[in-house]
């Protein structure tokens, strides 16, 4: 069995992942915990002028968290965990009533690298946020999330296509408009479901970002119940953990040597070009608005971002027992082994050696095991927000991540240790070298 700390972390995260279809519900998952550590919001129309103790910032699905406590000169180093909220998956297009031959259906919209075939015979909820006609012209946003079986993306009988095990493809256009019931499409039925779930009126919506998401509970498998599967493991597993140790330092009773910083990023999976993704200069404004806030310079700030490092933590791959010669022959991560750091010569991934140097030692101080990950050289080389970061902030960075099976897949598994595992590990990062 899993040990029982490590059984434990992954149970909360189990409840995290339940909470969290969409990056706006795991943001606000988040922030709630954040709060109940001593966190408080803040917003950027607000004076941040003195501000100490623990802070977060929200921006759609992005999250920006970080601790200084009062007293914390103004040039203390950043200690950032990288993570990000969103997850490949089937989007709700602006018009989305459609249907044929009978069958009323919803259109959508493909974000990410999805696996399709894993999204068909799923029974599937719907998640999101709605944007809504406020009081004096404001715009209100609003989390829905229906954990109800409403739609389904029908596979194929095999009678009617012989060749379907010759080939998983699906013609991206055509076939994965989920149906939801019988009957003509009627404009505006789907509105009016969501409206309802969300407690305002069809008239009231102004916009949405909305998403399918598959209602069946995460859990364990295995014999030992040694594993856990999910949907949006890649990267609710980050967030979580990078929430659990900022969590924890604030509670730590020594004076900090950096300032800890979690970084939750959108879009990650689609390049990370929005206002809320790696790529904007979102984290940059922040960190630097903190500094000043405390009565530091541009110098302060300079020398906060020269002694800064980052940990770009990310779902990473296991050698598949199937494919196995799609993995390194030299490097094949197990679960329950430990997170893996990520190394990719080319930059894909912005490890190098004192990255690794700085992310085994934290591993030492939490007693916690890691592996060493680089992929094929003949199969092209994933990445993560590692180097973006890096790339925009000038930070060291090193790419880490929980080594899992069926990556992007509607239902993904990892090791039941593993996220304990990482957790214990960015919580000794953050607070001491």
């Amino acid at each position: 069995m899993t040990p029982v700390p490590h059984r434990s972390h992954a149970d909360d995260l189990l409840s995290f992942i339940r909470a969290s279809p969409s990056p706006y519900h795991a943001v606000a998952s988040a922030a709630q915990r954040l709060e109940k550590a001593g966190f408080r919001e803040l917003r950027g129309t607000d004076d941040w002028t003195g501000t100490t103790g623990g802070s977060f910032v929200v921006r759609g699905g992005a999250l920006i968290a970080w601790y200084a406590p009062e007293g914390t000169p103004s040039h203390t180093p950043f200690r950032i965990i990288g993570t990000h909220t969103d997850s490949p998956n089937l989007r709700i297009k602006p018009t989305p009533d459609t249907g044929s031959a009978g069958w009323r259906q919803i259109a959508v919209e493909i974000y990410g690298g999805v696996p399709l075939n894993t999204w068909l015979d799923r029974d599937l909820g719907i998640s999101g946020r709605l944007a809504l006609r406020g009081p004096g012209g404001r715009t209100d946003s609003r989390l829905v999330q229906i954990d109800e079986p409403l739609l389904r993306v029908p596979q194929l009988a095999i009678h009617l296509d012989r060749s379907v095990n010759d080939g998983l493809a699906l013609d991206r256009q055509r076939h994965i408009a989920p149906v939801w019931s019988l009957g003509a499409a009627e404009e505006g039925a789907l509105l009016r479901r969501v409206a309802a779930a969300a407690e305002a009126e069809p008239d009231e919506v102004l916009g949405w970002d909305l998403m399918l998401h598959d209602i069946q509970p995460p859990g364990y498998l295995g014999a030992e119940r040694e594993f856990v599967v999910a949907s949006r493991l890649d990267n609710l597993v980050s967030v979580h953990a990078g929430v659990t140790a900022l969590a924890a330092a604030a509670t730590a009773a020594e004076e900090p040597q950096y300032i800890p910083v979690l970084a939750a990023f959108d879009h990650e999976e689609v390049g990370s070009g929005s206002d809320t993704g790696a790529q904007s200069p979102l984290l940059e404004n922040i960190l630097s608005r903190s500094v000043k806030a405390r009565g530091g310079s541009s110098e302060d700030w300079s020398r906060a971002l020269a002694g800064a490092f980052c940990v770009s933590a990310d779902m990473a791959h296991a050698v598949h027992p199937n494919y196995a010669e799609r993995h390194d022959p030299d490097h094949r991560p197990l679960p329950n082994s430990g997170p893996t750091v990520k190394v990719n010569v080319n930059q894909r991934y912005a490890t190098d050696s004192t990255g690794i140097a700085v992310f085994a030692s934290a591993c030492e101080r939490a007693g916690a095991p890691w592996q060493p990950f680089v992929s094929n050289n003949a199969m092209p080389c994933g990445t993560s927000i590692g180097p973006l970061t890096a790339a925009r902030l000038g930070v060291q960075t090193v790419d880490v991540g929980v080594p899992g099976l069926s990556m992007h897949s509607a239902r993904e598994l990892c090791g039941a240790e593993d996220p304990g595992h990482l957790a214990a590990i960015l919580g000794a990062f953050v607070t001491s070298d």
